[in-house]
């Protein structure tokens, strides 16, 4: 018996020896076929140089990002004070708090981001009426009253037929895009549109091409090739041709180039979907966004979209057009049948802060601050460009982004800004290109001059310090008279 289990016992380690021998010599084949990196086509997880940046890059800045408050987003704020012990792999909170520091960050255009009993008393019944939440879909048992008035208080203020407002703004573009276009259409999107409004191309099952940003030869040359040439391989018309653009780019501060692409739109009998989450309540001269900054009859424009996150200090947003386009929404956008009705507290939230703006409330707070956040806006891209900045945008646009290039140079101004108590927002790789990372400030109508004054004097010291001042151009220390009929968008560098 022993000498049998002598014999026997080695066969499996044989067995398996030969299989590993012939999964090697498959692995060696695939490998010399070329098939050995496909992974049966899937798609890698990770992008090597991405893997790269943030293992070796990222983790040692990451206190510059995330940085938790603890007060009102005001025009001032409390930063929660922590420390890392493990080189930013970890966080812990000291319990201490840097007071009063400048929020140039938050996109609280308006100042309606506040917490004045007065102001929001409104609020404050809304709630003890109707609660928090409505626990259902509006097409169930969610759809209350101050839904449908504040869908037609929408409507008017844009000067359009009917609007639907949506719980959460991401969504808003995300799942209505995939409800107006599917295959067989063509999507011609900017390249610097936002992530929702790429998110909401690519689950419509369309076509999508994109045109360099603002760039209107770039734009008419597909419109061209998609109306002469129609579908690949087929070569049939196409079902739809839908431009889609923002009003203000979040991360450029760019406004849109919108009398030129209607233009287009017309010329070629395309659709437009517009989003104005930075621009609505921000731009304009009563705040309508960029139809009116621009001069433009909202019926040119098929498909409005905005947030109620920015300007009116709220969340959700809104979709606005035709009866026709909106009651189409209603049945067969996902995001209206299949998520929760917005909260009631926020609902009248935007209700006040708009029938602020149109005046409806008997004052003129809502276009006071209107015209103080263009006066802040273009005193403060004025006096960076006087210093010697070099900044991205539109003279109108409360988004101001200050080039600073290097990885480097961030860290440093983001911790140096932080110690003079200015709170700034850091941009860099991947959500920029590597070599334009940036500083964004957001412009409020709370801010005052002596803030402003304050980031500025900070700014200066900070530029020369950090060697940040790479403009060659010379500015003259008066301020330019806008002109709504310049069409040159971007600041040379």
């Amino acid at each position: 018996m022993e000498d049998m289990a002598r014999t026997t016992a080695p066969v499996p380690n044989e067995n398996l020896k030969i299989q590993l021998n012939g999964n090697n010599l498959k692995n060696a084949n695939c490998k010399k076929n070329g098939y050995h990196n496909k992974a049966q086509d899937f798609v890698p997880l990770y992008q090597d140089f991405e893997n790269f940046y943030t293992r070796n890059l990222y983790m040692r800045v990451r206190d510059n990002w995330n940085r938790p408050i603890c007060s009102l987003p005001g025009p001032v704020f409390d930063v929660m004070e922590r420390v890392s012990p493990d080189y930013n792999w970890t966080f812990s909170l000291t319990g201490k708090t840097i007071d009063d520091v400048i929020n140039m960050g938050s996109y609280n255009y308006l100042g309606f981001a506040e917490n004045d009993g007065d102001f929001l008393k409104t609020v404050a019944d809304r709630t003890q009426q109707y609660g928090l939440g409505v626990c259902s879909t509006r097409q169930e048992m969610g759809n209350l009253a101050v839904h449908e008035e504040l869908e037609q208080l929408v409507a008017t203020f844009l000067g359009v037929e009917s609007s639907m407002i949506f719980g959460m703004g991401f969504a808003t573009n995300s799942m209505n895009i995939p409800a107006l276009v599917g295959k067989g259409c063509l999507i011609l999107s900017d390249e610097l549109n936002h992530t929702s409004l790429i998110l909401g191309a690519r689950l419509s099952g369309a076509t999508i091409w994109v045109f360099k940003h603002n760039n209107m030869q770039s734009l008419e040359r597909l419109l061209r090739e998609a109306v002469c040439s129609g579908q690949p391989r087929t070569h049939r018309p196409w079902k739809k041709i839908l431009i889609m653009v923002e009003g203000i780019y979040s991360m450029e501060g760019s406004v849109v180039r919108l009398p030129d692409i209607v233009a287009l739109k017309k010329k070629y009998k395309a659709y437009l979907y517009l989003d104005e989450a930075h621009s609505i309540g921000a731009v304009g001269p009563t705040g309508r966004g960029v139809t009116e900054l621009f001069g433009l009859d909202t019926s040119d424009i098929d498909v409005m979209m905005g947030t109620f996150t920015k300007s009116f200090g709220a969340a959700g947003g809104y979709i606005a057009g035709k009866k026709e386009l909106v009651d189409y929404l209603r049945s067969h956008s996902h995001s209206a049948v299949y998520t929760s009705g917005m909260s009631p507290p926020v609902t009248e939230q935007i209700l006040r802060a708009m029938k602020c703006i149109m005046g409806l409330d008997g004052t003129t707070v809502g276009q006071a601050r209107v015209h103080q956040l263009a006066e802040n806006t273009r005193y403060f891209r004025s006096r960076l460009q006087e210093m010697g900045f070099i900044i991205y945008g539109n003279d109108d646009s409360p988004v101001v982004p200050i080039l600073l290039y290097m990885p480097g140079k961030v860290v440093a101004f983001s911790r140096a800004m932080l110690k003079r108590k200015i709170g700034v927002v850091v941009v860099g790789f991947p959500a920029t290109p590597i070599t334009e990372a940036r500083a964004r400030f957001c412009l409020s109508a709370a801010h005052t001059k002596a803030m402003l004054d304050q980031v500025l004097f900070d700014l200066n010291e900070l530029g020369d310090d950090l060697c940040l001042k790479f403009s060659r151009r010379k500015y003259s220390p008066r301020p330019q008279q806008h002109n709504n009929n310049n069409t040159d968008f971007e600041l040379d560098s």
